[in-house]
């Protein structure tokens, strides 16, 4: 009978906050990618219970996050926290689990493993799974009511039915980003047709007219200057392609593809040891300044392979609102970064100066026999 008492007044407290709840829940379902998607169901969350702070995480199939978004939180905040969460802690037991967790104090719960470094004190806390049947599609969890109180079962409640509008909603962004990649194959597959029925047979045709001439006995200027013209259409047709293709990767390259053609360009040798980290939340960046961050990952990965002397460089791409971070770690031997100004060969100074011309933020160091550390934040 107390359970049953105990639905009837969860239900009685539920069903007159279900129109609000179906309207946030609809605001979420609009978004356009699946990092928009997780900032919306975030802030929705933090709304509807009075929080303070709310995050949302997918995880990925070693145990860690594939993505993650938060709300609550300022960006300068983010950056100086630098690293995000790796699905450990508490977030792990909602992973393994598959139950929700409400704590008063998660300081006292022996799953809490702390926060880093600049990271805002909390103390209560409430998890709970985002599941469709036996399917995880992600963690809600939020901390701290601006009230003061901790978490309630009411709260509990209207957070575990925000959770079921959530699945649906991941799971129809995650399905309109696989259908914009189909697009873009058959976007490429096109390009590459019109190359092979255009360009290429007109290049064909144009060695077959050389060849006629040079076999000719009489060989006239006009036939040069037709041969002048053909080749003139065919660089018009290949700026053309190649101007469609950079359009397309400026709306939707991940970074990560940008970083293995610089590593594939490199040669990187077999004692360096290169591990990519891509929480795929990069949002969509402008062409310019996916070409300068290239640039710049090209002058890094470029230094450590002539000077670090390194075993591992670890490259960190994560994204929060307003701010994405590049993390360029190498276990090398390091310099001495108070006499950066006057190190020459190293593109150091360039680096910097790039950043500066772009309004990013950049954060170089390291110190003799300990390795480099340099980390990008990017406002988007």
């Amino acid at each position: 009978m107390k359970s049953d008492t105990s639905s009837e007044y969860a239900m009685s407290f539920i069903l007159p906050r279900l129109t609000n709840i179906a309207s946030h829940a609809m605001y979420a379902t609009e978004a356009d990618t699946v990092g928009e998607t997780l900032e919306r169901i975030a802030d929705s969350a933090r709304e509807l219970v009075g929080a303070r702070y709310a995050a949302l995480g997918i995880p990925n199939s070693a145990g860690g996050l594939r993505h993650f978004r938060f709300s609550g939180i300022d960006s300068e905040t983010v950056g100086k926290i630098g690293r995000l969460p790796e699905g450990r802690g508490l977030l792990g037991a909602i992973i393994r689990d598959l139950r929700p967790i409400r704590l008063e104090r998660m300081q006292d719960d022996p799953r809490s493993i702390g926060f880093p470094e600049f990271h805002p004190t909390m103390t209560s806390f409430l998890g709970v799974p985002i599941i469709i049947g036996e399917n995880l599609y992600g963690m809600l969890y939020l901390s701290d009511k601006i009230n003061g109180d901790p978490f309630s079962e009411e709260d509990q409640q209207v957070i575990e039915v925000i959770a079921g509008y959530a699945a649906l909603a991941i799971s129809g962004a995650q399905l309109r980003d696989r259908e914009r990649r189909v697009s873009r194959l058959e976007e490429r597959e096109r390009i590459g047709m019109e190359l092979h029925d255009g360009v290429i047979q007109t290049l064909y045709a144009v060695g077959m007219y050389i060849e006629l001439i040079r076999t000719s006995e009489q060989m006239r200027a006009d036939d040069l200057t037709q041969v002048m013209h053909d080749l003139d259409s065919v660089i018009t047709d290949i700026r053309r392609y190649i101007q469609e293709l950079r359009s397309g990767d400026s709306e939707s390259q991940p970074l990560a593809d940008c970083l293995h053609e610089v590593l594939d360009r490199l040669h990187i040798p077999p004692s360096l040891e290169v591990a990519i980290r891509d929480d795929g939340n990069s949002p969509t960046l402008p062409q310019t300044t996916y070409e300068s961050i290239c640039q710049m990952a090209n002058e890094v990965i470029s230094n450590v392979v002539r000077h670090a002397h390194a075993r591992t460089l670890k490259i960190e791409i994560t994204s929060a609102p307003k701010v994405m971070h590049i993390v360029f770690e190498d276990d090398g031997v390091g310099f001495d970064v108070a006499r950066i100004e006057n190190v020459s060969g190293l593109g150091l100074r360039n680096m910097k100066k790039r950043a500066e011309l772009n309004r990013w933020r950049v954060e170089i160091s390291s110190s003799k026999g300990k390795g480099t550390r340099i980390a990008l934040a990017i406002p988007v």
